[in-house]
């Protein structure tokens, strides 16, 4: 189950920067955006969940290991109570000016694309049964 989903215009800012300044800003730049999509009837989760985040890019897209901890340091108290809460992390890239198809657009990634522009749509949902799949 979808819990909440919101988009911010990119590029992302990655963990690993020496520009602390810049990582700090984009962190807050996140949390401003999540709140902006926050409903006043949602409620932060208390259970387990998995986030999804998408980055959809222009040019060159950076690293997916390097984007995940600003954001999810950035929901801590809004999405979620902890970031130990996350047990599932989904992360891809997508070249928008590439071939990929898209299933199940909701109106919120329908407004990232019709922005125009790079962004990232992430998606908090409710974790997926604790199984361990190993192929």
């Amino acid at each position: 189950m979808i819990q909440f989903e919101f988009i911010v215009d990119g590029p992302p800012v990655s963990q690993q920067t020496r520009r602390k300044e810049r990582l700090k800003e984009w962190k807050r730049i996140v949390r401003q955006e999540a709140e902006r999509y926050w409903l006043p009837e949602q409620k932060t989760a208390i259970g387990l969940i998995m986030l999804q985040i998408t980055y959809f890019y222009d040019i060159v897209g950076m690293d997916v290991d390097n984007i995940v901890k600003p954001i999810q340091d950035s929901l801590i108290g809004l999405a979620y109570v902890d970031d130990k809460q996350v047990t599932d992390v989904v992360v891809r890239k997508r070249d928008l000016s590439g071939n990929f198809k898209v299933e199940h657009m909701t109106p919120t990634l329908a407004e990232g694309f019709a922005r125009g522009n790079e962004f990232l749509h992430i998606l908090v949902a409710d974790a997926p049964d604790q199984e361990v799949i190993i192929s």
